[in-house]
């Protein structure tokens, strides 16, 4: 899946507008249920960009956008928006200052970052403080598409490259996965394994049918027996897990 952070270069707006033609809105006669998105970057013009190729995808709506951090924040906590989609350098509170607030009220929105860094431990960063995905601003209009619709659903949303970057940039995960997961019940892989698809203690017990303070207790067991200091990296070490007993 994918975020975006960084400062935008006339070469990415123009892909962005360049391909707007090819996408037209379509009647749709089973039309999923509206996505409604917040925009923050500092950029006017990419901002107004981003809007009018939003605008070609019937389920997705626009309600807001902001051109400093502070601005996003405030309006994520009035609107509630499904999908905050993030530039991280911005003025007034960064991208990273914005994800630092919404986790320390415990806002829930799913934050897509939409970057031009090519900086791995900016990715590494954003994910830890939260994000759900990243793009690059220089992706085509389909990936963004597809990773807001994955952030929307409460999925993560990288590409195989940036996943690959934040792997490595997790410097002893792969020293985890070789024992960490062979110690783990059959229950706590079953938990790993949601947690590594993206979800939250009350679908992991939803699906596992048990109660979330349960999830919450095998979390702690699984975190003490991998090492991994948050879900990001335990997501890391259990697919990298998987990955050695194939």
């Amino acid at each position: 899946m994918w975020v975006i952070a960084g400062k935008c270069q006339l070469t990415s707006l123009n892909k962005y507008t360049s391909n707007l033609s090819v996408f037209r809105r379509q009647s749709i006669n089973n039309v999923t249920s509206t996505i409604r998105i917040i925009i923050a970057d500092d950029h006017t013009l990419l901002r107004q960009s981003l809007i009018a190729m939003l605008s070609t995808q019937p389920e997705f709506e626009v309600i807001g956008e902001a051109g400093t951090g502070q601005t996003a924040f405030e309006l994520v906590q009035s609107y509630q928006p499904d999908v905050l989609l993030l530039d991280l350098f911005m003025p007034e509170h960064d991208g990273f200052d914005v994800l630092r607030m919404l986790e320390r009220v415990g806002n829930p929105v799913g934050t897509l970052i939409l970057t031009a860094s090519e900086n791995e431990m900016d990715y590494v960063q954003a994910v830890r403080l939260g994000a759900k995905g990243l793009v690059l601003k220089e992706e085509p209009p389909d990936k963004l598409f597809e990773a807001i619709r994955a952030v929307a659903r409460g999925e993560l949303a990288f590409s195989d490259d940036i996943a690959r970057q934040v792997v490595h940039s997790i410097s002893d995960v792969r020293k985890k996965a070789s024992h960490g997961m062979e110690r783990l019940s059959e229950r706590e892989r079953s938990i790993a394994l949601l947690v590594a698809r993206g979800m939250r203690n009350r679908e992991i017990g939803t699906q596992l049918n048990i109660s979330e303070n349960t999830v919450k207790r095998h979390l702690q067991s699984i975190f003490s027996k991998t090492g991994a200091r948050d879900r990001l990296e335990l997501a890391v070490i259990t697919l990298a897990g998987i990955g050695k007993a194939a």
